[in-house]
């Protein structure tokens, strides 16, 4: 029979989750080697949910903070929950975690849109499969960083019960964290203009999680001639390297911006090189209209 807060275990209980939010909080730090060595006594039963996607905004923050628990202790389990048609579904697998696919429960803009009238019913439905999935996998705490797909696992693991941690990316946040964060044990921001959205005595500003493979360092000269080959073989010690990003799904308005401006640049500026992210929707389309240069890459 479990024990209530009011029996004796239940300060073991409290200490082994202050545990938990330091693991956390040293995962969503920017340099763990700084942060994590003293305070962190691996768990082998250490069990860890994270809930978030459709964008990359959303998932590859919550793919950082697994990497590091990982580096932490590698014998924790972690299971992510998404949707089975989003980028959540491909990218989660890539890094090398395990996914399972959860209803999805989007919401359509304006609120009180026509389409949003079996949102309650398609919410409660969606719990209560998270519901399951939360009791099955049993997790030590869930991590909630944001979009649709976030917000029935979330509330579910509150509702049972389970310790929630959500981290913000944003500024100004989506109404998925901004409604969980007053169910949540902790809110993790990236800025301190985001306080003024959460709970303040919930939050602590942590910066965003860097994936390990972006934080290894490669020399300049080793990027140009990955992306760039010419670029070596040219002597221009002088090159200047445009990167362009317009987000996981790319944005439009940034792309047509570039459609008309970048050959400009490129004849105007002989040490120029343009590093284009168009977006996975759009890369197609941007492929078809835009001219074959050296000193250009598209990409996805």
């Amino acid at each position: 029979m479990k024990k209530s807060k009011g029996d004796s275990q239940f300060p073991n209980q409290k200490r082994h989750f202050i545990n938990l939010k330091l693991r956390v909080f040293c995962c969503l730090a920017l340099d763990h080697q700084q942060n994590c060595s003293a305070n962190v006594e691996p768990s082998a039963d250490l069990r860890v949910v994270f809930a978030g996607g459709a964008t990359g905004g959303h998932i590859y923050p919550a793919v950082a903070i697994a990497d590091e628990i990982k580096i932490i202790n590698p014998n924790a389990q972690i299971l992510f929950l998404g949707t089975a048609h989003g980028m959540e579904s491909t990218a989660v697998p890539s890094a090398g975690f395990d996914f399972d696919s959860i209803p999805a429960v989007p919401l359509a803009r304006p609120i009180f849109s026509p389409r949003n009238v079996l949102l309650p019913y398609r919410l409660i439905k969606s719990m209560v499969q998270c519901y399951r999935r939360l009791r099955d996998f049993d997790p030590d705490i869930v991590i909630g960083t944001g979009g649709y797909v976030s917000f029935p696992v979330c509330l579910a693991a509150a509702l049972k019960g389970l310790k929630l941690v959500i981290q913000e990316q944003n500024s100004v946040p989506g109404i998925a964290n901004w409604v969980l964060s007053w169910f949540a044990d902790q809110v993790f921001v990236a800025f301190n203009s985001s306080i003024d959205y959460f709970p303040k005595h919930k939050c602590i500003v942590s910066g965003n999680p860097v994936r390990l493979s972006v934080r290894r360092y490669v020399s300049k000269a080793a990027a140009r001639l990955h992306f760039f080959p010419s670029y070596v073989n040219s002597g221009n010690l002088e090159a200047k390297v445009v990167l362009v990003l317009g987000g996981s799904l790319g944005a439009n308005a940034i792309n047509i911006a570039m459609l008309n401006l970048y050959y400009q640049m490129l004849l105007e500026h002989k040490n120029l090189f343009i590093i284009w992210q168009t977006g996975v929707e759009a890369f197609d389309e941007m492929e078809s209209l835009v001219k074959n240069h050296p000193h250009l890459v598209l990409s996805p």
